[in-house]
């Protein structure tokens, strides 16, 4: 539970599911000399792949970033096929996001208070972004099948402490049904189709 400052009102439960209205997906600097040594490359940029699309179809704010890109080259071209139209990458040197000022500008513009987390690597960009947005009060999801390290140690101890920091561990799967909430969803068949 989670009382805001300078309130005298009852703690409030925040949500314990992703909800469409209220989510930002943010892909973490998915860069082909960084993704060429991923312990699952392939895996991590289908899952992010399907995740952007999945977010353009249901008008889900999205932020992409790159980390130093002149030395470690642009996203993935495989990603870059499925930006949101308009969506530029974000250009960064410092591990956590919210060390951008683009970053911290475009999160406040959105109003979003749900992140959802991807990207690499676990445990230095994305943990780093994670601890800084859960100081700020914000709820973040961390994509375990859409993160990585080149180390499954490496990964592993960076989804605990995140865990441990409060992020709620999930999946892409999970992430996708409860941003549909219903098989009656308009686009229940577009999302679904992507997985199978």
């Amino acid at each position: 539970m989670k009382k805001h400052p300078g309130s005298n009102s009852p703690p409030t439960m925040m949500p314990l599911l992703c909800s469409a209205p209220n989510s930002h997906l943010v892909v973490i600097d998915v860069q082909t000399r960084l993704t060429n040594a991923m312990l699952d490359a392939a895996s991590l940029v289908n899952h992010c792949s399907i995740l952007l699309r999945s977010a353009t179809t249901l008008n889900i704010t999205t932020t992409i970033t790159e980390q130093y890109p002149k030395g470690l080259g642009t996203t993935d071209t495989l990603l870059q096929q499925v930006f949101p139209a308009g969506i530029t990458a974000i250009e960064k040197t410092c591990f956590s996001c919210c060390g951008a000022r683009q970053f911290t500008q475009r999160l406040a513009e959105t109003g979003k208070k749900q992140i959802i987390l991807t990207g690499i690597e676990a445990h230095v960009c994305v943990l780093q972004t994670a601890m800084d947005l859960i100081q700020q009060g914000q709820q973040v999801f961390v994509v375990a099948d859409a993160v990585d390290s080149r180390t499954a140690n490496n990964k592993n101890i960076a989804l605990s402490r995140m865990q441990q920091a409060g992020a709620i561990i999930t999946n892409t799967e999970s992430v996708l049904f409860e941003w549909l909430k219903d098989a009656k969803h308009e686009h229940f068949k577009t999302l679904s189709a992507l997985i199978r």
